[in-house]
């Protein structure tokens, strides 16, 4: 993995933990938490899928229909 694919998948989290914890009204930690052990951070963090190309806000639709679906 190089240095700006981690940046870029490092800035995406920030943002959909921002997202979780404004729509959840949930702290940090919570958002953290959700996101970390969710399936949809795992494709993130996985660079052959090429999710971490995609915005932070499709990212954040999928976490979401994963969240709904538990």
């Amino acid at each position: 993995m190089t240095n700006q694919q981690q940046e870029m998948i490092e800035y995406t989290t920030q943002e959909v933990i921002g997202y979780l914890m404004e729509d959840y009204k949930i702290t940090m930690e919570q958002a953290m938490e959700q996101f970390f052990m969710s399936d949809t951070f795992g494709k993130l963090s996985d660079i052959e899928t090429g999710l971490y190309l995609d915005g932070s806000a499709y990212i954040y639709e999928m976490l979401k229909r994963e969240i709904q679906c538990k």
